[in-house]
């Protein structure tokens, strides 16, 4: 049974989406604060995180950004605050997946099961008969090992971020639209002030690397998208 994280200080919230969830059968654990909940991650296995912007002890961006030192299960951040920066700050910081209080719970559990989904993929590692991977210019990866390397070391990717790159790889050489990049990896439908795939890419070229201005691997085209050549 999987382990979902839910860390807000405002009670009634964290009870709501406890009762959601477990509603969907997932197994609960809430905090109100990023102290315990940082001492529940370090003694069990959690499957995804629910945090909270403001808590009284530590912002939910530095939890974040917390958790990215040692973990890559997915992360929704809930928040009060409707400004693009705090969007892109919490996504830059390693969040999958954002929604702005007041939500509807449906749609949060909805994005709980599809992150999951996309971590379990993730973290397959039957080996088949037939491997599908790409190898270009020190860049490896591999959809069925769900594995990426960069010179012969290994890199940590979210879910997301695999995706995201996976799918830019299959399409070498070709254009890929943000709003097709988003509609593809986070099946929602786009809105043209998202800002959370350039974040997402943003966070895929520090980890690969990348040059800000001469990007080796993804490249922007600008006005129409991203490639990898």
């Amino acid at each position: 049974m999987e382990k979902i994280l839910v860390v807000d200080d405002e009670k009634e919230i964290a009870d709501l989406v406890e009762v959601c969830l477990r509603n969907e059968n997932y197994e609960v654990r809430k905090f109100y604060n990023a102290t315990d909940a940082l001492a529940c991650i370090s003694r069990e296995d959690v499957s995804l995180a629910v945090l909270d912007v403001m808590l009284p002890d530590m912002d939910g961006f530095a939890l974040c950004q917390k958790i990215r030192e040692k973990h890559l299960f997915p992360i929704i951040m809930l928040t009060a605050r409707v400004e693009d920066m705090d969007k892109i700050m919490g996504l830059t910081l390693g969040a999958d997946d954002y929604m702005t209080k007041p939500f509807n719970p449906l749609e949060l559990v909805a994005r709980v099961k599809t992150q999951l989904r996309r971590a379990t993929r993730y973290d397959r590692q039957e080996v088949p008969q037939e491997t599908e991977e790409f190898e270009f210019s020190g860049l490896s990866i591999c959809r069925d090992t769900h594995r990426c390397t960069l010179y012969g070391e290994e890199l940590s990717l979210t879910p997301t971020e695999f995706s995201i790159l996976w799918y830019l790889c299959e399409r070498k050489g070709k254009v890929v639209s943000s709003e097709e990049l988003f509609e593809t990896v986070w099946g929602e439908k786009y809105l043209d002030n998202n800002n959370t795939v350039m974040a997402h890419i943003a966070r895929l070229r520090e980890k690969l690397r990348e040059p800000a201005r001469r990007p080796k691997f993804i490249k922007t085209v600008w006005g129409v998208g991203y490639t990898i050549e």
